[in-house]
């Protein structure tokens, strides 16, 4: 109502307005307001409404201030003169009034603008009631309606946490999934405090800010007056919800948690199965008290939190003992090689969503051998589980011991194949054998199915070597084709043998040889160091993860040095085996060359091939070729011995014109600084001598 000031003008004949009497009934008033003079006529039941004596008041607007202060006076004389600028017909407004005791109450307006034939606005007609109780009604519906908005937003919480919580692997993932942006803020907690319950004691894994930090509460005893152990102790929520009733209850912890404003506390045992597994505390800064819902929410919450602890704390366990059964498959150290610089690296698999994925069948092995040789293993055994695993064990033990014998790789390879056949399994594994002489740099592979080796050069080029591959282990027994071709490769001084599995090199969708290109850069453009490499290859396999395990064997030659006196060098060449002849002659070959006579390697191995022929030829046995260098008056030399089993001496003859047979002996005389035979038992030794320094 607008307060304006009253004049002489005369009344109309209608005026006041009788109220209907049913207004009376419901506890309206009703007024009659002269726009022209400014009086108002009010009735009895509107006196009441605004707590005014029929004497208290003269009938004009301005002197119901004393009810009706300033602020809401002025928004009440703004709503009238908008409806009457704007030619509404009526109006409606909600103000405050101060009762003649000094308290408040809320009181409601409704007004009808009667206007003249020229629309000129002459009185307002209306009503007034009290509306306390239907404000009142109205501020708890929506007091409920916020309450029951929080609620639910509370229970979306702990549905979008229990969904998190499901994934969860480990104790850290628990953690991480209630403090992340979906977890306790949005409870409403300012921090988060949790316990786990071990050998009768509670040790913290999660507590809140830094600076909260409680001395002495890393790990406390259960029967310690704190509220987590209270929680633990009794099995039952505690609720703490006033500062001071924190600083009551606890008054050993309450001073450490000043600082941080804490207003209330809720500290939920968590159990699984029945039994205490620890407890978590939710601390807030910006509220009291909690309602039924709320500590409804917070302890069904503190039971999936629970359940999920023990999930997690069960993988970890089992996957601690499957990394141990894993660990103890594989080699506990690698022999220092002289010669060589040795590095190898094992990541497990990541990511697979259940145990068994993090367990695999991959291994490596190095072995050392006689005379200055190596064997380097890489392999995978199909699975990844922990039979895989043990699988893997018993393979690698078998292929150390075949390699151990002495066997040639091949015969390594099909023993290893019968064994797996053998074993009381399904699995099969692929696996790749190379025997390295590490004084001449020769290397003699063997692959079952598995992915081929790289070599990495002196300047920094790698490449792939293809190998000649047979059957896995385990197949190429079941199919009867134990056949295991050898590949002969030269590993000059300072290049590096790559062996590794498919997880190193394989990715979903992508073909095999764009992994091994892939590979084959990253080798190149790495350090040269084997350690640092290793490092850095298996570095870039963690970040790329994946559901495969990787096992990686890198071997250097090192820079040969000249060969010590009474150096040996031994091949066995089998009658009959021409691949065994072509394996000899390249390894004597290559000795040569490692050792610093390259422009007498060629000359060598040729006077070493017609020793081995004549005596695979003109005998029913095999031939051994040894290769020694010696020291002799001050002088280097290269002396090469054939020996088989035949006690006939060889015979130097003429070959004629046109003949061919009878040149050996004479091509061997010519090269070499001297020749001659050797008794051995019931054999002989063909032998011949270079001069190396002169």
């Amino acid at each position: 109502m607008a307060v304006r000031g009253a004049s002489a003008v005369s009344l109309p004949e209608d005026w006041p307005a009788h109220p209907d009497p049913i207004l009376a009934l419901n506890r309206m008033g009703t007024f009659d307001w002269d726009l022209d003079t400014g009086l108002v006529h009010m009735d009895a039941q509107a006196y009441e409404v605004f707590d005014l004596l029929p004497e208290e008041f003269d009938g004009r607007v301005g002197s119901l201030t004393v009810r009706v202060p300033q602020p809401e006076a002025a928004r009440l004389d703004a709503a009238v003169a908008r409806a009457i600028k704007d030619g509404s017909e009526n109006y409606g407004a909600y103000f405050r009034i101060r009762r003649r005791d000094g308290t408040r109450r809320w009181t409601h307006t409704q007004g009808y603008i009667r206007r003249d034939g020229t629309g000129r606005p002459r009185r307002v007609v209306g009503i007034v009631r009290d509306a306390t109780e239907e404000l009142a009604e109205s501020e708890v519906r929506s007091l409920r309606a916020a309450q029951d908005e929080a609620f639910r937003q509370q229970t979306n919480v702990v549905q979008a946490v229990s969904a998190t919580l499901a994934h969860a692997r480990s104790v850290q993932d628990v953690i991480g999934a209630l403090k992340d942006t979906h977890g306790i803020r949005h409870l409403g907690a300012a921090s988060l405090v949790m316990g786990l319950l071990e050998a009768g004691r509670i040790r913290l894994v999660a507590e809140g800010p830094a600076d909260a930090s409680v001395p002495g509460t890393q790990v406390t005893r259960i029967d310690e007056p704190y509220p987590m152990s209270e929680a633990v102790r009794t099995l039952l929520p505690r609720f703490i919800e006033s500062p001071e009733e924190f600083a009551e209850g606890y008054p050993i912890l309450w001073p450490y948690l000043t600082d941080l404003h804490v207003t209330s506390a809720a500290y939920l045992p968590l159990i699984a199965q029945g039994r205490p597994i620890g407890a978590m505390g939710l601390l807030y800064s910006d509220r009291r008290g909690f309602s039924s819902e709320e500590r409804a929410v917070l302890v069904a919450l503190g039971s999936t939190v629970a359940q999920s602890l023990q999930r997690a704390m069960l993988y970890e366990r089992e996957k601690d003992l499957a990394q141990s059964l894993q660990q103890a498959m594989l080699p506990r150290t690698i022999p220092s090689v002289r010669g060589a610089d040795i590095a190898v690296r094992y990541r497990a698999a990541t990511g697979g969503g259940s145990l068994d994925r993090d367990i695999g069948g991959d291994w490596y092995d190095l072995i050392p051998l006689p005379g200055g040789r190596v064997g380097a293993v890489i392999g995978d055994v199909q699975g990844h589980d922990t039979h895989a695993a043990a699988v893997m064990g018993q393979l690698r033990i078998v292929l150390r011991a075949y390699a151990a014998e002495g066997h040639t790789p091949a015969t390594v390879m099909a023993r290893a194949s019968v064994f797996l056949h053998e074993l009381d399994t399904d699995r099969f594994a692929t696996c790749l054998y190379a025997e390295a002489d590490l004084s001449t740099g020769v290397v003699q592979a063997v692959r079952a199915g598995h992915i081929d080796p790289l070599i990495r050069h002196s300047d920094g080029t790698c490449r792939r070597v293809q190998v000649d591959g047979g059957l896995p282990l385990g197949l190429s027994a079941e199919f009867g084709r134990l056949e295991y071709p050898v590949s002969t490769l030269e590993l000059d001084p300072g290049h590096t043998l790559l062996l590794c599995t498919d997880g190193l090199v394989e990715k979903p969708g992508a073909d095999l040889d764009d992994g091994m290109g892939r590979l084959s850069a990253l080798v190149a453009d790495g350090p040269e160091d084997v350690m640092a490499l290793a490092d850095q290859l298996i570095q870039l396999a963690e970040e790329r993860g994946g559901g495969d395990d990787v096992a990686l064997l890198l071997l250097r030659r090192c820079v040969a040095e000249a060969p010590p006196a009474g150096g040996r060098l031994q091949q066995h060449v089998a009658s009959g085996d021409p691949e065994a002849l072509a394996r000899a002659r390249h390894l004597i070959r290559a000795a040569v060359r490692s050792w610093g006579y390259r422009d007498r390697a060629d000359e060598i191995a040729l006077v070493a091939d017609e020793l081995i022929t004549n005596a695979l030829m003109h005998t029913d046995g095999s031939a051994i070729v040894t290769l020694r260098a010696l020291d002799h008056g001050g002088h280097r030399l290269l002396r090469i011995e054939v020996e088989d089993s035949s006690s006939a001496l060889p015979r130097r003859r003429e070959a004629g014109e046109d003949g061919v047979s009878g040149r050996g002996l004479l091509l061997v005389e010519m090269l070499s600084e001297a020749w001659g035979v050797e008794a051995r038992g019931c054999g002989k030794a063909v032998w011949c001598e270079f001069r190396l320094d002169g």
